[in-house]
């Protein structure tokens, strides 16, 4: 279970500020991918809400929700996107360090260390100097990439069921964008919208099925 020991540990280096960074939707076929950050509050944070925050693909959608919900007022979040178009002209690792970078800018406070899930740093130009340490399993490791880790999921959930509304039949509001047998039955059936990321090989093999 995620706990506050790499928290702890930066701030006894002399770091005050400390956030995790975690994202969401890196694999689906249509949207964008999300991130968030989070600065938890290490004295006010109620240890029964503690123990409840974990890796969000753990958790239940119902439980992700009251949970972002409770930290709110126990936490500084920020969350940013890159768009699909954004996905097929950066790449998606590129996209998601974009994404990354706008989610600390929106922090609206400059970290000067923070604990990213996985292990590839991200550029951050928005927090020069920002120490940052990489943990793979981070949203399991760490509290407040947990905590980073449900605003993304819940913000990209929630994301594209407004887009399904704009895009009916694809079934977003079930699969996020996920490459579903439901999914692709609907490509094939209604086409690709703007929301899908073009560079995705599924996706590109329906652009050139298409153009044959």
């Amino acid at each position: 279970m995620p706990d506050f020991v790499h928290e702890d540990r930066a701030r006894a280096d002399g770091h005050a500020v400390v956030c995790g960074i975690d994202e969401a939707g890196r694999g689906p076929w249509a949207g964008p991918v999300i991130a968030a950050a989070a600065i938890l509050d290490r004295a006010g944070l109620p240890l029964s809400l503690a123990a409840e925050l974990d890796d969000s693909k753990r958790l239940k959608a119902a439980a992700r929700d009251r949970l972002l919900a409770e930290l709110t007022p126990h936490a500084v979040i920020g969350v940013g996107q890159a768009s699909a178009a954004e996905i097929d002209a950066l790449n998606i690792l590129q996209a998601t360090f974009l994404a990354m970078d706008r989610a600390v800018q929106a922090l609206g406070r400059v970290p000067d260390f923070a604990l990213v899930d996985g292990n590839r740093p991200p550029p951050l130009p928005s927090a020069p100097g920002c120490r940052l340490d990489c943990l793979v399993g981070g949203d399991g490791r760490s509290l407040s990439i947990a905590a980073a880790s449900i605003a993304a999921k819940v913000t990209r959930d929630r994301l594209m069921a407004g887009l399904a509304e704009r895009h009916p039949g694809y079934g977003w509001e079930r699969n996020a964008g996920y490459g579903t047998a439901a999914h692709k039955a609907a490509l094939e059936r209604l086409g690709v919208t703007p929301e899908h990321r073009k560079s995705y090989k599924p996706i590109l093999n329906i652009l050139r099925d298409g153009e044959s």
